[in-house]
């Protein structure tokens, strides 16, 4: 890694004094990334449709599909990029394919297109496992074909590929880090199933649960996630990484674990499962934890850091 930030500024994340472009850098996952950045000595700039909220934080706001919001925040000077900026949503991605292929693709492609003329050397790139569709019950490691069934997961695949070339043709140093579901403080306005059990508990009300609820999934700590994007910045990995808990659990058992923590019954419904929805999601993070990373929360402790975002006043 010679001539690397790591090596110039020699602190342990490679980030003390470090020009960093976060896009989503005012969303959950980038709100406590930045401020992870600016605790290692970061210089940080967030692109985002809302400014950041926090002291010390350059905000250009817009939307990445606009190009002039795009050519404002890419600028000569910076070390690298995190893009976590995306339309996330399976069912709206299949309500609207054009408009998710727009941000997720046509907007990465822009703005690496933007570091390779200005000379940003760095991407690190928020993907998801929903890239290797439906594999059952197999552990779904890096090397797995990408065969998405949704164009949530298409999408990403696609900006996963152009990564991949930016690397291969301009020595871009890119990563494509492929998150579990993503779970922590600051979900408000999210509307993910954890935050949905949240306000269920906080509102004495229900959930609808897509099928019999057996189906398993993967879901990590946004501190985790956290760790795991610092951790691709430190090492210079290049490449997909497969980031979770490494732990599989049933959404009947979230939803158990959601009760025991908030104290409320949330009652579920069971209804048709919708189109893509995959029976199981089961990771190998074996790759990742050779560089060093381990995952820090179990689903309670973690469950634990979201209620109190939703808990009535002294419920918490």
């Amino acid at each position: 890694m010679s001539g690397t930030a790591t090596d110039r500024r020699g602190d342990p994340a490679g980030l003390a004094g470090a020009r960093v472009l976060v896009t989503g850098g005012a969303g959950f996952i980038g709100g406590r990334l930045v401020g992870a950045l600016l605790d290692a000595g970061a210089d940080v700039v967030v692109a985002d449709e809302r400014p950041h909220p926090g002291p010390g934080v350059e905000s250009v706001v817009g939307d990445l599909c606009d190009p002039a919001v795009r050519r404002a925040a890419v600028r000569p000077g910076l070390d690298g990029v995190v893009h976590l900026a995306a339309a996330t949503s399976v069912l709206r991605s299949i309500e609207d394919p054009a408009g998710v292929y727009r941000l997720n693709v046509d907007a990465t492609a822009g703005l690496l297109e933007l570091c390779r003329e200005r000379g940003v050397p760095r991407m690190v790139f928020a993907s998801t496992n929903a890239v290797t569709g439906d594999v059952g019950g197999t552990p779904i490691n890096e090397r797995m074909p990408l065969r998405p069934l949704t164009p949530y997961g298409a999408t990403k695949a696609a900006a996963e590929m152009l990564l991949s070339a930016y690397t291969g043709v301009y020595g871009m140093r890119t990563c494509a880090l492929r998150f579990a579901n993503v779970y922590g403080p600051g979900m408000r306005r999210k509307d993910s199933f954890v935050p949905r059990l949240m306000r269920a508990a906080a509102s004495a009300e229900g959930v609808q649960v897509y099928g019999d609820g057996t189906q398993l999934r993967d879901y990590v700590h946004v501190d985790d996630v956290v760790q795991a994007v610092l951790l691709a910045w430190r090492t210079g990995r290049t490449g997909p990484l497969v980031v979770g808990s490494g732990r599989s659990t049933s959404v009947n058992d979230l939803i158990e674990t959601a009760r025991a923590v908030t104290g409320a019954p949330i009652p579920a419904e069971h209804v048709e499962a919708k189109a893509g929805e995959m029976p199981a999601v089961v990771l190998d993070i074996s790759e990742a934890r050779s560089l060093g990373y381990e995952p820090r929360h179990d689903l309670r402790s973690g469950m634990a850091t979201v209620w109190p975002d939703f808990a009535p006043v002294g419920a918490a």
